[in-house]
């Protein structure tokens, strides 16, 4: 009932809130994104979208076929896995930061091995920037990585998901209005770093920082042990971290895209198996608890 390409263009869709950037990211027209959503709502029998010149937003019935598209997508290319995944061979080396890997994101790629016996994944973890670097050098096949919005890359990608990046901290934080903030912050260069000194300069606003790290485990220890403030994209803020609200008079951060990059030369039906069980799943949506 449910075709999977129309599914697939709804997915992109709901990931980035534009059918411009939908059309961009699977390589349609914007009027062939329009015209699948048009034909799934017209199979579902209901609006899935409210949209203007403006935005783009999920009625309730939009955010119950999401979830249904997710799982639909991911049984079928189970299904294509069991059967033609054992013809896939070779080595493919992926690139993750940190952060994302402390969300469902591990079960993704275990499953996929399972799926796909016969290639050989090699797993980096690194900060952003050393990700980009090693895509754009041809040391990784696949990088899942986070830029801003608008940015012109080397490597375009696929938009995975747009985020938004939030202050956070542990309940109960306070931050005086007449001291400096107290940061806690990756090692330069960090696209977090940069952001949040940058959001805080623009409205005169000081900072110090308190702990410089390499990881994201250390970010969440310092934070949680009560020496700062850190940024994080929503979605990825673990459950004992609260958002700081508008009363604590911070400035409002930018958003933040978590993007698939594939270089050219990468193994390309391997790259494109693991880029559509990623996809596929809507991940990262959810942190692992206690992350």
């Amino acid at each position: 009932m449910y075709d999977p390409e129309l599914l697939r263009t709804f997915l992109a869709v709901v990931q980035s809130l534009s059918f411009t950037r939908a059309a961009e990211s699977l390589g349609l027209s914007q009027p062939t994104v329009s015209q699948h959503v048009r034909r799934l709502e017209e199979a579902a029998g209901r609006p899935l979208l409210v949209r203007d010149t403006r935005s783009v937003a999920l009625t309730s019935d939009g955010e119950a076929m999401a979830g249904f598209a997710r799982e639909i997508l991911a049984v079928q290319d189970r299904a294509v896995g069991y059967f033609t995944g054992s013809h896939l061979q070779g080595r493919l080396r992926f690139g993750v930061t940190d952060d994302l890997a402390l969300t469902p994101l591990p079960r993704i790629l275990r499953d996929f091995r399972h799926l796909y016996p016969r290639i050989d994944l090699e797993l980096t973890v690194l900060q952003n920037d050393g990700l980009i670097r090693r895509i754009e050098s041809g040391h990784l096949d696949v990088a899942f990585v986070k830029r801003s919005p608008g940015q012109q890359p080397a490597i375009r990608g696929q938009l995975v998901r747009r985020d938004q990046l939030v202050w956070c901290g542990i309940d109960g934080t306070r931050i005086d209005p007449d001291q400096p903030v107290p940061l806690v912050v990756y090692q330069a260069p960090s696209l977090s770093r940069a952001l949040s000194v940058q959001a805080l300069e623009k409205v005169d606003r000081r900072s110090r920082i308190t702990c410089t790290v390499r990881g994201v485990n250390g970010v969440l220890a310092a934070v949680r042990a009560g020496l700062g403030i850190a940024v994080l994209a929503r979605t990825l803020m673990p459950s004992d971290l609260v958002e700081l609200p508008a009363s604590f008079g911070l400035p409002k951060l930018p958003q933040l895209d978590l993007v698939l990059l594939t270089r050219k030369q990468a193994p390309a039906e391997a790259a494109k198996a693991l880029t559509s069980a990623i996809l596929a799943s809507g991940a990262p949506l959810t942190p692992v608890a206690g992350s």
